[in-house]
């Protein structure tokens, strides 16, 4: 639900209770008591609305409920909007004319576009201008409302940084081999002896390693901290290592399986923030190998140097509007727009672009107007970050935050060797909960491809794209996935079809990245459950959520942010 309800005094809201005629037992009752006892009407009133999404009543048509008691409610009781899992609007002619050869249309020009400006698409190159341009002139002239929203980061990378062991002996580290510095790290050269903390590598590599300050209980001041992953963030070990007095810290990775984390190799980690600690010093990682060499070395001297090269990036999200639709329940319908520098990226992201391309032209070719106003986002600099979709949420005003019903992302639709992967909205294969509300957009997917005798897997909420923002804001999220770097199993080729052994997409950030690196079939099966889920929730007069009620980002941990993991 957008807002709660809060009615003054027990006649009202039990009278509302009566107008709504099918509310169900479960929920009657928790009003009444809410009347009778002052129970927080927020959380009754969540209870209420799910269950009028899972009846199919809408308990808003007038209006959305308001939160806070003491506030009136308008038009509560309107009985027919059915429920999200089952639509009012029959989806079938928009599904029906968002066509493979529509797609590859799409994916046809974003790669002609990589081909004429050095072969990718990345943010801030010609190459993203000019797909932006093609989006917004092809929306623009479908009747969509169009803005540009502007935006800068810094870009930084780390070539040219070092790893040296100075004693005993000497030998030198292949950078991004065998370490790379951590986003946010501290720049500079330090050279000192290197002092183990609390690493564990027998049995199954378990570690807490850093995670707490008595971890470092004997640590010498002026030491490279050589700390374990596993456990809590980077930026916990990282902090607890500069409050010990380490100059400079170390970590590498724990050395045991986790499902789709490498836990042996280099990795990309990131301390969050520049304002990790007011005293940033050098952080890299190194695989497993290495760390282990260095624990087992026995008066172990490192130099390390951590160059930083920064680029400023002056770039764009596009938003497409719909002209109509309420514009307190904005339905954002997001792809990112950009490649990494490697290629083309036309299943990443090309497939998300597309299918957000052809289902609002497919809407406007049909004139379908609806309910709630659709917001198609094309966000920029996904592939540095996610740093087009956390600038559109960071701006939003907490009442702008409330008039988003939700999220829908759409990233990586056409993997070569893919599967039909859901986000796990109600936890319950991950723990990955999104905030209230995603357990709904969850079902409407399900149940998408339940009515068209596909199977699915769900895939975790770990931050990998760009709902991330969103549900640290609170709004329900949801969206659809075909596989990355991960390798498919024999389970999922009985699921899915394809090859066990090989990567669900083995051009992923690669430049083979290609038009040809698509499969059609899955892609088209994609498309067609992101064109439903589009317009079941552009279309309901149900609320999803009260954003108020939410999840924070305080209460989610994600295991990445963008490409780039946090612990």
């Amino acid at each position: 639900m957008a807002k709660s309800a809060a009615l003054v005094g027990a006649g009202g809201l039990l009278g509302a209770i009566a107008g709504a005629a099918v509310v169900s037992a479960v929920a009657a009752p928790l009003l009444a008591q809410a009347v009778a006892t002052g129970i927080d009407f927020d959380a009754v009133a969540s209870a209420v609305d799910l269950d009028a999404i899972a009846g199919g009543v809408d308990l808003g048509g007038a209006g959305d409920l308001v939160s806070g008691a003491g506030e009136a409610v308008s038009g509560i009781g309107e009985q027919g909007a059915p429920a999200l899992a089952a639509p009012p609007a029959d989806t079938s002619d928009l599904t029906e004319a968002v066509t493979a050869a529509g797609l590859q249309t799409h994916l046809d020009a974003l790669q002609a576009i990589a081909t004429a400006n050095g072969g990718n698409r990345a943010a801030g190159t010609p190459g993203y201008l000019a797909s932006l341009e093609y989006v917004e002139e092809a929306l623009g002239e479908a009747g969509y409302l169009t803005q540009r929203q502007p935006f800068s980061y810094e870009l930084i990378d780390y070539e040219g940084s070092t790893l040296d062991q100075t004693a005993p002996g000497d030998e030198s580290y292949a950078f991004e081999d065998d370490f790379y510095p951590m986003e946010y790290t501290g720049s500079g050269t330090v050279e000192a002896a290197v002092q183990a903390v609390d690493v564990n590598l027998s049995g199954d590599r378990a570690s807490t390693s850093g995670c707490e300050s008595a971890d470092f209980a004997g640590f010498l001041a002026g030491s490279i901290a050589l700390i374990q992953r596993g456990s809590c963030d980077f930026s916990v070990k990282a902090t607890n290592a500069v409050a010990a007095g380490a100059v400079g810290v170390v970590i590498f990775n724990q050395g045991n399986d986790v499902e789709g984390d490498d836990r042996f190799g280099v990795f990309g980690g990131t301390l969050g923030t520049s304002t990790w600690t007011a005293t940033p010093v050098p952080v890299i990682s190194t695989s497993f190998e290495v760390g282990e060499e260095f624990v087992g070395t026995a008066g172990l001297v490192l130099r390390i140097d951590v160059v930083t090269n920064s680029t400023t990036i002056d770039t764009w999200n596009l938003l497409a509007d719909t002209p109509t639709g309420r514009t307190d329940r904005t339905v954002v319908v997001g792809a990112h727009l950009d490649s990494v520098p490697a290629g083309p990226g036309i299943n990443d992201n090309g497939s998300g672009t597309a299918s957000l391309m052809e289902t609002a032209l497919q809407l406007a070719d049909l004139g379908i107007e609806t309910e709630n106003r659709i917001r198609f986002a094309f966000w920029g600099g996904e592939e540095d970050g996610l740093q087009g979709s956390n600038h559109y949420v960071a701006q939003l005003s907490k009442a702008e935050v409330k008039e988003h019903l939700v999220n829908l992302n759409f990233d990586m639709l056409g993997s070569p060797n893919g599967g039909r992967f859901v986000y796990d909205g109600d936890g319950d294969a991950f723990g990955t909960t999104g905030p209230n509300g995603s357990d709904v957009v969850e079902g409407v997917f399900d149940g998408w491809f339940a009515s068209q005798n596909l199977v699915t897997e769900p895939t975790a909420f770990d931050g990998r794209s760009d709902y991330f923002a969103f549900i640290g804001a609170g709004i329900p999220a949801g969206g659809l996935f075909s596989g990355a770097e991960d390798i498919k199993t024999a389970e999922q080729v009985t699921k899915f079809g394809g090859t066990a052994g090989v990567a669900l997409d083995p051009c992923y950030h690669q430049a083979c990245d290609t038009s040809t690196n698509i499969n059609p079939v899955l892609f088209e099966q994609l498309a067609d459950a992101a064109a439903h889920a589009t317009l079941v929730f552009a279309d309901t007069q149900s609320s999803v959520n009260g954003t108020a009620k939410g999840k924070a980002l305080g209460q989610w941990s994600p295991a990445f942010k963008g490409d780039r993991a946090l612990r």
